[in-house]
């Protein structure tokens, strides 16, 4: 599904409030990434460094550090879990969040610890689209163009 001109894969849930994306896996593992609008709107990625494997995280704060065009942030954790693996791509090629944020450019895959009370945060199916053009218009910045 494109939403103002930025995909949104249907099939994934989104934590809009801080940009980020969560595919569940086969494994029962949860895969997560920035959505191309949080990447548009943080431009070039000089560093991604995940916290480690076999860390906890809760949904909503940090489970990474980035350093973009001069300023470090922090990367929220849609859901809550423990990291299982790292995108190996991540330590020497972190400009690959920005050139395909919804494949290549995933950051951990999480084992889901709070997944239904999770649920309740992300935006998912029909409610999708109005919930992402609302976290859009938040940004007074943000060009009306996509990439």
């Amino acid at each position: 599904m494109w939403i103002d001109g930025f995909e949104y894969p249907p099939q994934r849930y989104y934590l809009l409030m801080h940009d980020m994306w969560v595919q569940l896996l086969p494994n029962g593992w949860a895969r997560v990434g920035i959505t191309p609008f949080g990447v548009h709107l943080s431009g070039h990625f000089f560093m991604c460094r995940p916290k480690a494997k076999g860390t906890l995280v809760l949904q909503g704060q940090s489970m990474a550090v980035a350093e973009l065009n001069k300023t470090v942030v922090t990367i929220k954790s849609p859901i809550s879990g423990q990291i299982q693996a790292i995108n190996p791509e991540l330590e020497h090629h972190p400009e690959i969040i920005q050139l395909d944020p919804l494949g290549q450019g995933w950051l951990v895959d999480l084992s889901p610890t709070q997944w239904e009370q999770d649920l309740a945060h992300l935006a998912h199916g029909e409610s999708l689209q109005a919930q992402a053009q609302e976290r859009m218009a938040l940004e007074p910045q943000r060009s009306d163009e996509a990439p």
